[in-house]
């Protein structure tokens, strides 16, 4: 009795425990993605919107802000649930959450709401694990950790807090948490470099295998 090939793909991928069939480029997870970059501009213009300080349009700011933010932690777990984890999904959401926090940072402190050197510090890591990522990826590629998720939540929250037209005990708040953000974006940067540091020796070892 033959065998089809595809038949012998099927067994195979299900053995290794791979999807059976390749997942799309086009599936809810990076549509949500998508939909987060598409949102950044909107969020930038409502900040700027009456000079920076016009009570509803901090508000509206960091409604956009807020549901640009819900969609980072919806589009994670549906890509994991349903199987719709793609390199793209990948690469394309932490550049989203980059895009959204380094506008958020960038425009609250010109702005004067937030010290520069806490923008810089946080952005000049995010730009840095990127250009990491982008390095790498021929031999691999980093997916977003636990660390790197908790990270970008304190970020939110702190932004949330310091875009919203509050005062006292809240706004304290907001500055309290994104010190500990700063601190978390210290920390699992690190922890980025020496994961580029190991998928870039087992990339390599792999590559001279393949050719040996």
């Amino acid at each position: 009795m033959s065998v089809r090939p595809e038949e012998i793909d099927r067994g195979t991928a299900r053995l290794s425990g791979l999807p059976e069939h390749p997942v799309p480029l086009l599936n809810i997870a990076n549509v949500l993605t998508v939909a987060r970059i598409v949102l950044v501009p909107l969020f930038v213009l409502a900040l700027f919107a009456e000079g920076g300080h016009d009570t509803r349009w901090r508000v509206i700011a960091a409604a956009v802000f807020g549901l640009a933010a819900i969609t980072d932690r919806f589009d994670g777990q549906l890509a994991r649930k349903y199987g719709l984890v793609t390199d793209f999904g990948k690469l394309a959401d932490p550049i989203a959450d980059k895009a959204l926090i380094g506008a958020a940072l960038i425009g609250l402190s010109v702005l004067g709401d937030l010290p520069w050197w806490i923008t810089l510090v946080i952005c000049g890591r995010e730009l840095g694990i990127t250009l990491l990522r982008l390095v790498v990826v021929r031999r691999g590629v980093i997916p977003a950790g636990r660390g790197g998720k908790l990270k970008t939540l304190v970020q939110s929250v702190a932004i949330a807090l310091l875009v919203l037209p509050l005062s006292g005990a809240f706004a304290t708040a907001g500055m309290m948490l994104m010190y500990l953000a700063v601190a978390l974006t210290v920390i699992t940067g690190l922890d980025y470099v020496g994961q580029a540091a190991r998928v870039w020796v087992a990339g390599g070892r792999a590559r001279n295998e393949s050719r040996a």
